[in-house]
């Protein structure tokens, strides 16, 4: 791990129990929903996780647009994932997520998306045990 000195300064910490989850300044608390006990309300785990990759991406991109253009507040980031079983049953993710940002060219936007994809700490590029894709929005916009 890198030394403290390199990490941002803040700490994130949220806890589920019974069926919720909160996080400790309680920016984000909400009831839970389980595919292991249908007739519970709230959110899924697929939903916690595309919000959760969607928005750590999305700064990414942020900063990668900046590096681009001046248009770095049009960057959109959408998110889909889903859990799945592997064969020894482990859970596995296949997320999916799509940069776009109005007024960047083709060409622009691949290289934000190409930036993005390497500043985040989730690259496209390790498939250990979860599938993610990072690529352009389709004709650049959601």
């Amino acid at each position: 791990m890198p030394e403290s000195s390199s990490w941002l300064n803040e700490t994130a910490t949220a806890t589920a129990e019974g069926g919720h989850v909160r996080t400790d300044d309680g920016g984000l608390s909400t009831a839970l929903a389980s595919p292991l006990a249908p007739h519970c309300s709230g959110l899924t785990p697929e939903q916690l996780l595309a919000a959760a990759f969607a928005s750590c991406l999305h700064h990414a991109a942020v900063e990668a647009a900046g590096e681009i253009t001046d248009e770095a507040h049009t960057v959109q980031v959408r998110a889909e994932a889903k859990l799945g079983r592997d064969d020894d049953g482990r859970y596995r993710a296949d997320v999916h997520a799509s940069i776009s940002s109005a007024g960047l060219t083709r060409q622009q936007l691949a290289e934000l998306v190409e930036h993005a994809d390497r500043l985040w700490p989730f690259s496209s590029g390790d498939a250990s045990r979860h599938r993610l894709t990072v690529t352009p929005a389709e004709n650049g916009r959601h």
